[in-house]
């Protein structure tokens, strides 16, 4: 489900290779991506991480099934199942090596939170990203510290409150990217970026994103903190009747009951 490329100047990139799902975040991706991503954090030789998905699409985000089956599971169950995701995040963000995303498609949900928790994002100019949750009776709570530190509380809240897509120079726009380039250029873009990169100095680069977590007030203590509060938030939202209904309209392929007499 994850694909490993690794160049001799030691760019790895890792590929969500789930093309009949859509690349969505299953639990065991989500697991093969938090062990991949410690293993590559001690090895001195790579120089950066790239993440992109296989096929025409980045990711679909988060396993529906999987989220209603966590969602009707006992609240511990449910509660863990959510930390495994919020785990996965912190770990690609406190990654030592630099991480780029390059989004080569669609992104909606978690997908947009790895997007975020990554250093740099490019996309394609025919991508489309959304903060879809709240159209299925969810909240974007493990990702949302994520989102608001990359596009700020101004813009989280219209994103999050409206579930409505964004083109790739919206999120260019926002912030959520910062590079929107044809889709036919993105190869020769995302090639720029690594050389780029490979010109700075390792060991300064993993100061400059330590640095970056203490110019910006952050400490272990709060980030663990807000790690446990948001899997808890997620799990109280998913289990209750909106996101029930939410989820499973979703697989029926029908509007939710919030939605009828539109």
């Amino acid at each position: 489900m994850l694909r490993l490329d690794r160049d001799a100047r030691g760019v790895v990139t890792l590929t969500l290779d789930r093309p009949e799902a859509k690349n969505a975040l299953s639990g065991a991706l989500v697991a093969e991506l938090t062990e991949t991503l410690a293993g590559l954090a001690g090895d001195a030789a790579v120089r950066a991480v790239m993440l992109t998905g296989s096929g025409s699409v980045f990711c679909a985000g988060a396993d529906i099934g999987e989220m209603r089956a966590a969602g009707a599971a006992t609240a511990e169950q449910n509660e863990a199942d959510s930390r495994r995701f919020a785990g996965m995040l912190e770990t690609l963000e406190r990654q030592p090596q630099p991480t780029v995303a390059i989004v080569n498609g669609a992104a909606y949900g978690g997908a947009v939170g790895l997007i975020a928790a990554c250093d740099i994002a490019l996309a394609v100019r025919s991508a489309r990203l959304a903060l879809s949750e709240v159209r299925l009776g969810l909240v974007p709570a493990m990702i949302s510290p994520y989102v608001i530190r990359a596009i700020g509380p101004r813009q989280a809240r219209r994103w999050f409150l409206t579930g409505e897509a964004m083109d790739a120079a919206t999120a260019e726009r926002v912030g959520l990217v910062h590079e929107a380039v044809d889709d036919a250029a993105l190869p020769a873009a995302a090639s720029a970026l690594a050389d780029a990169l490979l010109a700075g100095a390792p060991s300064a680069q993993r100061e400059i994103k330590q640095l970056v977590r203490h110019a910006t007030g952050r400490s272990e203590d709060a980030d663990c903190a807000m790690l446990g509060e948001t899997a808890r938030w997620i799990a109280r939202v998913r289990a209750g009747a909106e996101a029930r209904e939410g989820l499973t309209a979703f697989l029926e392929r029908r509007k939710p009951g919030w939605t009828r007499g539109e």
